[in-house]
């Protein structure tokens, strides 16, 4: 089924244009409401928010929604996306809301919906919410109303969790970390959880102002970030993004570690240490050739799955496995969490740096990537990766690369656009294939306007 509104991540798009209106989240509100009334209990949603301005119109339009066919609802204010998930579990609540668009710019927004188990919803779920929404829902009677409160404890509970998930045995003290909220939903909860452990922190991106999310700042624009590191001397940095689900680490020397260096380390540290479950790690299609021979050498598989956490996630639940994530930084701690968090995973390194005694530097380069390019090839229409010349091209390049490199070809799930992606141990091979599948593309393209 052609789902009109879900994406991978929810429902996301430019504030006040379809779908994200305030009309819009109301119909959300009332629909997700209706499908997870169960029972004869008082239904609860809990409901939190990054730090963008038109978070407040989401917020309100949701409750509107929920408490108009009978559903409590709690309210946290900005916290990041896995607090929602966390609290929804530990609260017992029907269903839980996060209002974000992650990593996108701040007029960007979005609703993601958690099961009332801290899962993000099933697509059986999104597509029944989807049509309720374009249904009569039915409204609770005067009396039945659901009522509507902000809770002030809700990063208190997030930031005493969080903190669970680091080793008891181990401090903080002595190590200088520079720490990247994006101005976004963790600015209050990230600070206070490194500091409380004893981390010395050197902060950038804690004053959001309700437009400067994510700009030029957070883990997806990571150079303030390297030239804070260095300046101050840190010995490592973090960077969060916009709704704190994800992370991005910078060495003492200002290097990036992306997300396959991370689950590099923290997928043999915990093999290592007999906590690794399902005999692998679980990453997308894009993570790095060097990761899967490194884990390979480790004896530990590299499990690949489509783009997209979600899918790591149901991967991850099928075979048993603890440790997954994406290269964009995505990481997923199943022994902790229920979907990405970023802080629980800059925990794990950082108890892995103090454990090891190690500079970043030197810990946290556990391979050696391969050299990997990826381009995008925009098209006005039509389905040019059904062109018999594309196929040909993409044949010839899968017989070049065999047993050296590997190729990743998918059009875009969002937007007019085919994704090339190839990786190999000889860089100059990868910038060939990639050039020619991209011309093969854009010439078919061409042809079918």
């Amino acid at each position: 089924m052609t789902r009109r509104f879900f994406g991978t991540d929810g429902i996301r798009g430019r504030t006040n244009a379809t779908p994200m209106t305030a009309e819009m989240a109301m119909r959300v509100g009332m629909a997700a409401g209706r499908h997870f009334m169960r029972g004869d209990h008082r239904h609860r949603v809990v409901i939190g928010k990054d730090t963008r301005l038109s978070g407040y119109m989401i917020e309100n339009a949701l409750v509107a929604g929920f408490t108009s066919v009978g559903m409590d609802v709690v309210q946290f204010g900005p916290i990041p996306t896995p607090a929602v998930a966390m609290l929804a579990a530990s609260m017992r609540a029907d269903l839980g809301v996060m209002i974000s668009a992650s990593h996108n710019p701040y007029y960007d927004n979005g609703i993601k919906l958690f099961g009332p188990d801290g899962y993000k919803l099933s697509d059986a779920d999104e597509a029944r919410i989807e049509a309720l929404m374009e249904s009569d829902i039915p409204l609770a009677e005067p009396a039945r109303i659901g009522r509507a409160r902000r809770v002030e404890d809700g990063r208190g509970r997030y930031i005493h969790f969080v903190k669970s998930t680091f080793p008891p045995h181990l401090r903080l003290d002595g190590l200088k970390v520079a720490l990247d909220c994006a101005n976004g939903a963790a600015y209050n909860t990230a600070p206070a959880t490194f500091w409380e452990l004893g981390a010395e922190l050197v902060t950038i991106g804690v004053d959001p102002n309700g437009t400067n999310i994510n700009q030029e700042c957070g883990s997806t624009a990571p150079q303030l970030l390297q030239e804070t590191v260095v300046a101050s001397g840190a010995d490592i940095g973090i960077a969060l993004d916009g709704d704190a689900d994800r992370l991005i680490v910078v060495d003492e020397t200002g290097a990036i570690v992306d997300g396959d260096q991370i689950m590099a380390l923290i997928g043999t540290s915990w093999a290592r240490r007999g906590m690794l479950r399902g005999g692998g790690v679980v990453a997308t299609v894009m993570s790095n050739l060097g990761l899967e021979r490194m884990l390979a050498r480790e004896g530990i598989d590299l499990i690949r799955t489509k783009v997209g956490d979600r899918y790591v996630l149901e991967e991850m639940k099928a075979r048993g496995c603890n440790v997954g994530g994406e290269q964009s930084g995505h990481m997923i701690l199943s022994d902790y969490a229920t979907t990405g968090d970023g802080t629980v995973a800059a925990l794990q390194v950082l108890a892995a740096l103090v454990e090891s005694g190690k500079p970043a530097s030197a810990l946290l380069r556990q391979f050696e990537p391969v050299p990997q390019l990826l381009k995008n090839v925009r098209f006005a229409g039509g389905k040019p990766l059904e062109a018999e010349s594309v196929k040909a091209v993409i044949a010839q390049a899968e017989r070049e690369l065999d047993g050296s490199g590997r190729l990743v070809i998918r059009p875009s799930g969002t937007e007019p656009v085919i994704r090339v992606m190839a990786e190999g141990d000889d860089g100059e091979q990868v910038k060939r294939v990639v050039e020619r599948i991209c011309a093969a593309v854009e010439q078919a393209a061409k042809a079918e306007a």
